[in-house]
């Protein structure tokens, strides 16, 4: 089930994304253009050039999951960069899914840890 919290990795295709795209032509466009693995678990997420629409492709144990979301009103302050791809955290899909930015800078940084006393 989509879960934008805790999965093992996302990423953003930054800029627009054609929505007529389903499951077989964001797969092809995950594997040519971002040259990532469609197969792995990880969430790949597209917008529309309106940026009211937001396709999130995903593999799930034995097939592929596509969930989707479309906005009434307002719009989702997708990033553009010339990079094509960023590779976020889930708390920040999150942010975007709530129509945040990805730079909030008042949010508590992740930390990492590598042994306890």
């Amino acid at each position: 089930m989509f879960s934008p919290a805790n999965p093992a990795q996302v990423y953003i295709a930054t800029g627009v994304t054609d929505m007529r795209k389903s499951i077989n032509g964001l797969s092809i466009l995950v594997a040519d253009q971002l040259e990532l693995d469609p197969l792995s678990g990880h969430l790949f997420a597209f917008c529309n050039r309106k940026r009211d629409m937001v396709k999130i492709l995903y593999w799930d144990c034995n097939g592929f999951c596509l969930w989707h979301k479309r906005l009434e009103k307002d719009r989702f302050q997708w990033p553009e960069t010339e990079a094509g791809v960023l590779d976020i955290h889930g708390r920040e899909l999150a942010w975007l899914l709530d129509g945040l930015t990805l730079d909030q800078r008042d949010a508590h940084q992740q930390i990492s840890y590598t042994s306890v006393i």
